[in-house]
């Protein structure tokens, strides 16, 4: 039976009976003993050598494939597959270990730093017995050294820093017999010090700089005969202005918010800074009614209690600009200011704010000066004395 496709090739063995591809389907026959054999190859191939090859081909001789028709490893430019490359000489160091000698730097040891930064101590935590003292120069001959600011001020020291000596002394006291006087204080101090370094840093109890009580300070150091530190307030501008806009704002006349306590909203629409010590302390805060004036916006101007630029002087300017309600600052901390000078405020008929007193910042001031006093000095190491704690 035929398939019926004139080009497709009957691959079926006619041994299994079944009819071959005739002649009339136009296709040559294939014989019964299967498909066609190939061309018969009468000559004789040409002898194969065991290491001939063709050029650019492959080669016996050569592992890898590829023929040497140049030479190359006839030369012995290669080692062969498999050896270990030539050992090192004695001039080489075996392996593992340094060809040449490698620099190392020498660790250098160096001594701890002490810490620093904004959040830093202004008074080591830990002093020698024989640092000096602290000593609040009060002015005043009546002031009360254990109430008041004076006192307030000293206990905040004490607690602060325990390991400083805290003492307070009035500065017009009753002499060497008074034991409250400044230079009674001095010679206590120096009587249980070593003689020579100083015994004492004597700080004045005032916010701007006041002559007549420095000039009585310096009379009652220098006639007790101990070697001292007379130290007034470092850099104390931008801490005076801060306490007194908190003074402010506890008054009503100021609002302050509750970062960095600025001011959003004012009670009053200008502010005179009332200071004492003559011109010179009125002079000294000017840099503090720039600072407070930018805090609160507000036109700003210093004063004197005692002299010229008088206060009521200061009022008119005031009002010169525009002010309405006028707002008094009081830039003393109380014992610097008598009590006449204090009534001579309220007379003026403007809204006063407190006097500065006992703020935490004077109590910072404080520190920060006697800090600032010892580390110029050569005091042993705290571990070469007993280290002591609060003074009684």
């Amino acid at each position: 039976m035929a398939l019926g496709f004139r080009l497709v090739t009957d691959a079926r063995d006619p041994s299994a009976g079944i009819p071959m591809r005739q002649p009339s389907d136009g296709v040559p026959s294939r014989p019964p003993g299967g498909p066609t054999s190939a061309r018969q190859f009468t000559g004789e191939l040409p002898e194969r050598r065991a290491n001939a090859a063709a050029p650019g081909g492959f080669s016996d001789r050569d592992p890898s494939g590829f023929s040497d028709p140049g030479g190359f490893s006839d030369r012995g430019g290669l080692p062969p597959r498999g050896e270990d490359p030539p050992h090192r000489g004695q001039d080489l160091p075996p392996r593992g270990q340094e060809a040449f000698p490698v620099r190392r730097p020498t660790p250098t040891i160096r001594p701890p730093r002490s810490s620093g930064g904004r959040h830093r101590r202004a008074v080591p935590a830990s002093l020698p017995q024989s640092a000096p003292a602290l000593v609040l120069a009060v002015p005043g001959a009546d002031t009360d050294l254990t109430s008041g600011a004076a006192g307030e001020l000293t206990a905040v020291l004490r607690v602060d820093n325990p390991a400083v000596e805290v003492r307070a002394a009035r500065i017009d006291g009753g002499g060497p017999a008074d034991p409250s006087d400044l230079r009674a204080v001095l010679v206590d101090v120096a009587s249980r010090r070593p003689d020579g370094p100083p015994c004492a840093v004597v700080i004045p109890l005032i916010a701007t700089v006041n002559p007549p009580v420095i000039r009585r300070l310096r009379e009652s150091v220098a006639a007790s005969g101990v070697n001292a530190i007379v130290s007034g307030f470092i850099n104390s501008n931008a801490m005076i202005a801060e306490a007194l806009h908190i003074r402010l704002a506890e008054a009503g006349l100021a609002r302050a918010d509750r970062v960095r306590l600025f001011s959003i909203v004012t009670a009053a629409d200008g502010v005179l800074i009332a200071t004492v010590g003559g011109p010179n302390g009125a002079a000294s805060a000017n840099v503090t009614s720039v600072l407070l004036a930018a805090r609160l916006a507000l036109p700003v101007i210093t004063a004197s209690m005692d002299s010229a630029p008088s206060v009521q002087e200061g009022v008119m300017r005031l009002k010169e600009m525009g002010v309405n309600r006028l707002a008094i600052a009081p830039c003393f901390i109380g014992p610097e200011a008598n009590r006449g000078d204090i009534e001579s405020l309220l007379a003026v008929g403007a809204d006063c704010a407190a006097p500065i007193g006992a703020h935490s910042n004077i109590a910072k001031l404080a520190a920060a000066t006697y800090g600032q006093a010892i580390s110029s000095l050569d005091l042993p190491s705290p571990g070469d004395q007993d280290k002591h704690g609060q003074h009684e």
